[in-house]
């Protein structure tokens, strides 16, 4: 079945909209009310071309939180448990954001500019009404708004060769989760090496939505022996890489704990960000749940719309958050979050899909 998506104001198009269209796009979803690529040839076909070759994604739809003014840095560090006091300038930090249950509203990487200006590039909430109320609660001196700043990714093998043409042998020297400003024309660009993939790339921050498309053609016109083409998230890849997907495998229901964020809640000494108390306490117990990765038996599967129970006898012990089948693998591949006395490896399990029960193995690692 072919489902529309009506246009309005409310659903923005991206500063790469022309660009994703003309390349013959056939599948979005809505995310932070923007349109994000889904599909270009079918998922399998965009899945084998991103582990050989080099993609250019659209996306902009990982907004940015713009934190200005002398109590930016104050204010970061309320929003996470992660410690930024040690972070530098050209790093970018991937950081639980919690409400005071210690539960997920976000999980986005910050980018620090100086002490008091600061990048949130976020995943698919309303985030920003959540730190505009903690600054103007707190009387912090900081503005908080969305600046005109639309990411672009490219991902796969081939994607430093392709970063070389356009922006020089710099490129090279950018390490994971590092950032370097680099020119582009009469602008420059904060270039990362970071990505919604697993394997390896970049995400450039253009700034500027009038710079979106001499980008997006520079990248295609020099790509052209390097077999680029447009490409986006794939389910598949994300899947067997262990790719936690906000509002599909974790909730604000779930614990950086539960997610298996823990190393990144160890907060600076003194920090009093929001949600402490819950975490602390949770530390001290562990979590009851975590997510795992789990092989589903049986034919292909079509991916989730709803979670899906895993069941133990007549006990539902879990539920499978996404789902693919892995052509590499040779097998159903899943994220799932599963209770404690059920998540060791090589627990065989149940799950209830809407075309009947499959038989699920909890696994060792994700796949890779």
């Amino acid at each position: 079945m072919t489902h529309l998506v009506s246009h309005s104001r409310r659903l923005r198009d991206t500063p790469f909209t022309p660009g994703v269209e003309a390349s013959g796009v056939t599948g979005y979803t809505v995310y932070n009310r923007m349109l994000l690529p889904t599909i270009f040839e079918s998922i399998e076909a965009d899945y084998r071309h991103l582990k050989s070759h080099v993609q250019v994604w659209d996306v902009s739809v990982e907004r940015q939180i713009e934190l200005n003014g002398p109590d930016a840095l104050k204010l970061m560090q309320k929003l996470t448990p992660r410690d930024l006091s040690r972070m530098q300038s050209d790093q970018c930090y991937y950081i639980p954001v919690v409400d005071e249950n210690g539960g997920m509203l976000n999980d986005p990487v910050a980018i620090k500019h100086d002490d008091t200006r600061w990048w949130i590039s976020i995943a698919d909430s309303d985030l920003l009404l959540w730190v505009k109320g903690l600054a103007v609660g707190a009387g912090f001196d900081v503005r908080v708004f969305e600046p005109d700043v639309s990411p672009l990714a490219v991902q796969g093998p081939k994607s430093d060769a392709l970063m070389e043409k356009v922006f020089g042998s710099v490129v090279h020297d950018i390490r994971f989760f590092r950032q370097k400003r680099l020119a582009f024309g009469n602008s420059s660009f904060i270039v990362s090496r970071s990505g919604y993939s697993k394997q390896g790339g970049f995400e450039i921050y253009v700034e500027g939505s009038e710079n979106g498309m001499p980008l997006w053609d520079a990248l295609f016109s020099a790509g052209k022996d390097l077999d680029v083409r447009p490409g986006c998230p794939n389910l598949i890849e994300r899947v067997e890489g262990g790719l936690l997907s906000y509002g599909n495998d974790m909730t604000r229901d779930n614990s950086p704990f539960e997610c298996g964020l823990g190393r990144f809640c160890k907060p600076a000494e003194g920090s009093d960000f929001i949600g402490r108390n819950a975490l602390e306490a949770e530390a001290g117990t562990g979590p009851s749940r975590q997510v795992r990765a789990v092989s589903i038996a049986g034919d292909p599967i079509r991916p989730p719309r709803n979670a899906w129970p895993l069941i133990k006898g007549d006990q539902k012990v879990g539920q499978i958050t996404s789902a693919a089948w892995s052509p590499d693998f040779g097998t159903n591949v899943s994220i799932a979050m599963v209770d404690k006395d059920h998540w060791e490896a090589g627990t065989e399990l149940m799950v209830e899909t809407p075309e009947g029960p499959r038989d699920a193995v909890v696994q060792e690692q994700f796949w890779k």
